[in-house]
């Protein structure tokens, strides 16, 4: 029976590896097939032909051999193939002249029409979801990451676990796209599957209590969250360096980055704040993925502020913005205006034009900074070359000053201990010396701190309260 669980593990195990040389060999084509109206009869807000290109960056990314890429418009979906009969015949022509090997979907395809495909084309399809599982699945490198893609993409294999797989020729495992459970396999694969994710799920809340942990341990010695969010590929990891000075990877790559990445940082007038780096979010990503990564998305969850990081220089940028917005509500975080700046990046890659534009419209927000008021106007970046960084950490520290009190205090020259609780927990924001000695300063103190304040100096004086 050991022996029996054994070789089952280790064909999961076979199964669930990514199948890099295999892509990498295998002739790909990507079809995009796209509605031309929206169930409410509305044209799409992202164009096709740019919806096409990230499908293919998709298939880029984990190093697929894209020979073609095809666009098809569409008036509606068939059940059954979810291409229209004249469409399906002619890409089996175009699959048999290129000899693809490998069909990736830029759709969310049902396991009935994914096997339909498959027959009609006698070539491995996948859907947008799968893609994205697999690059996931080749990105994720903590324990938690790996374990969190592994349960997502096994609930999504589970489904398609069915008796139609005879007609590839590769009868072996896989969990990776270009393979397929044999005939005789099916019914073991799927009790496997369902032993494994059960597993995981106990794993994942031993991971989760494990997170709790270090949260309280966080929460000890808080400081403010600061979460990068926004669409993937729209330069977060560059600007989380930049403001670090770490060394997260940093690619041009869509979901370069998958595992959560935190660094306490120091702005400019000597604040400490936590700042996050996120997995990039895309356009109809998987609901099990969000589910998936909801632990991991923690630090979005409760940070108090977002840095929704834009790319400006892509067509799209609009939708994109939208896309990002849907997350965040599927993650709960319903109205988070009050928290986002938003931070219009890449203005290296803008015509003078534009730039200038955006660049005027992003000192609209430092004027109301100046008049001490947050503004909800964007910040014009280049993560790449620095410009603008100094006007950003300045609106993020307008923005942490916004939820803290400020109070004048006086403090006897021989009362050094007081001075130095004062560097240590607060902000120093003024220091002033009388003749003799005495120290006028004004403070400014985070609410969790303001009871010892208050308790320790209680003759300080209120000069602002916090919203």
């Amino acid at each position: 029976m050991t022996d029996l669980i054994s070789r089952g593990e280790a064909r999961l195990q076979a199964m669930a590896q990514p199948e890099g040389e295999i892509a990498a060999a295998t002739h790909t084509l990507v079809v995009g097939p796209y509605l031309a109206r929206g169930a409410d009869g509305a044209h799409p807000t992202r164009s096709a032909q740019a919806r096409l290109e990230e499908a293919v960056g998709l298939a880029a990314a984990i190093e697929l051999d894209v020979v073609r890429s095809l666009g098809v418009s569409l008036a509606k979906i068939r059940p059954s193939t979810y291409l229209g009969k004249g469409r399906v015949e002619e890409i089996a022509g175009l699959i048999r002249a290129e000899e693809i090997g490998l069909v990736v979907m830029d759709c969310a395809l049902s396991p009935v029409q994914q096997r339909n495909l498959e027959k009609e084309w006698g070539a491995k399809v996948i859907d947008r979801t799968g893609l994205i599982l697999e690059i996931f699945g080749r990105r994720a490198s903590t324990r938690e990451g790996t374990l969190q893609v592994e349960h997502a993409h096994l609930a999504y294999q589970r489904s398609r676990l069915v008796r139609s797989w005879t007609h590839l020729e590769r009868q072996r495992g896989g969990f990776g796209f270009l393979g397929g459970p044999g005939e005789t396999q099916i019914e073991a694969d799927r009790r496997m599957i369902q032993e494994r994710m059960t597993r995981i799920e106990r794993d994942l809340d031993a991971v989760t209590r494990t997170r709790g942990l270090h949260r309280q341990s966080r929460a000890r010695v808080p400081y403010p969250i600061v979460a990068l969010v926004g669409y993937t590929n729209a330069g977060k990891s560059t600007l989380f360096n930049a403001l670090t000075k770490a060394q997260v990877v940093a690619q041009d790559m869509l979901f370069a980055t998958l595992d959560p990445t935190a660094r306490a940082t120091k702005l400019p007038h000597g604040e400490t704040v936590i700042l996050s780096d996120t997995v990039g979010f895309i356009s109809d990503l998987p609901t099990s993925l969000i589910a998936a990564f909801r632990a991991t998305l923690e630090d979005v969850i409760e940070a108090d502020i977002l840095l929704h990081v834009r790319d400006v220089s892509h067509v799209d940028t609009e939708a994109q913005a939208e896309d990002v917005g849907a997350v965040l509500r599927e993650l709960g975080i319903e109205d988070a205006a009050d928290r986002v700046i938003e931070v219009w990046n890449k203005a290296d890659l803008l015509d003078e034009a534009e730039r200038t534009r955006l660049l005027n419209l992003s000192r609209k927000g430092d004027g109301a900074q100046r008049n001490d008021r947050d503004s909800a106007a964007p910040v014009l970046v280049s993560a790449l070359t620095g410009e603008g960084l100094a006007a950003l950490t300045g609106r993020i520290e307008a923005r942490i000053a916004r939820a803290r009190s400020t109070f004048a205090v006086v403090l006897p020259p021989e009362d050094g201990a007081a001075l130095n609780w004062l560097y240590e927990n607060a902000e120093v924001l003024d220091r002033r010396m009388e003749e003799g000695g005495t120290l006028h300063l004004a403070i400014r103190i985070a609410p969790e701190k303001e009871p010892r304040f208050l308790n320790r100096f209680g003759a300080a004086r209120r000069l602002t309260r916090a919203e």
